[in-house]
């Protein structure tokens, strides 16, 4: 399995994928947006964090999940103590055969275009980092560009500019120049950390910035 399937399913076995409160802190060490979420043990908890403002999401993480989404392993746009505690004990009962395994709330993040930004290394090039179309679609259209680490805003243009799907994921000067702030910080990240792979996919972008909903970092 190639890197891009890997990152759709989000394969990584526990021993080496990182947790994801460390993956999120370091993304915030390096201004990298990313949804809010906490780790939540009952429905309760889950109802806490939701703290009736907006709605949010529940995730099961675990090294078995090959595909959350297609596992049914997502429940969204919950918006209530009713709704909230139903889809933990959806959550739960599935996750039972998944352990070892956490779940995680996570605030909804508004509607807009799925992106992938990830980092591997070649085994002749070094440290690259990566940017398509996300969510399912990063394998159906294999509409990515690769780059070596790091790089600048210059080469982070280019990339965006090799998409077939350019128009859609920067159809602006304004948002081509997010997105090439967004791909210069995890070029950084990716070079200096002490990470083999890297994957946040998808990555929504709307309303004029980003928020990176799944992220995965293996060691």
């Amino acid at each position: 399995m190639n890197w891009l399937a890997r990152a759709t399913a989000g394969e990584g076995s526990m021993a080496s994928l990182m947790d994801y409160y460390k993956a999120r802190n370091i993304l915030g060490r390096y201004g990298i947006r990313s949804a809010r979420s906490g780790y939540v043990s009952s429905a309760d908890a889950a109802v806490s964090f939701w703290n009736r403002k907006g709605k949010i999401v529940l995730k099961v993480l675990s090294g078995k999940a090959l595909h959350k989404s297609r596992m049914g392993l997502v429940e969204l746009d919950l918006g209530s103590e009713e709704e909230i505690g139903a889809a933990y004990k959806r959550l739960s009962k599935k996750a039972s055969r998944l352990k070892p395994y956490k779940i995680i709330a996570q605030r909804m993040i508004p509607d807009g275009i799925e992106i992938i930004v990830g980092g591997n290394v070649d085994p002749q090039f070094g440290k690259m980092v990566l940017v398509g179309l996300g969510g399912i679609y990063v394998e159906a259209f294999k509409d990515f560009a690769l780059a070596l680490c790091p790089i600048d805003r210059q080469e982070a243009l280019k990339m965006i500019s090799e998409l077939r799907s350019k128009n859609v994921i920067a159809p602006d000067k304004k948002s081509a120049d997010v997105l090439a702030g967004l791909l210069v910080k995890v070029s950084k990240m990716f070079s200096n950390g002490n990470f083999s792979e890297l994957d946040l996919n998808p990555v929504i972008l709307h309303d004029g910035t980003y928020d990176a909903v799944d992220l995965r970092m293996l060691r």
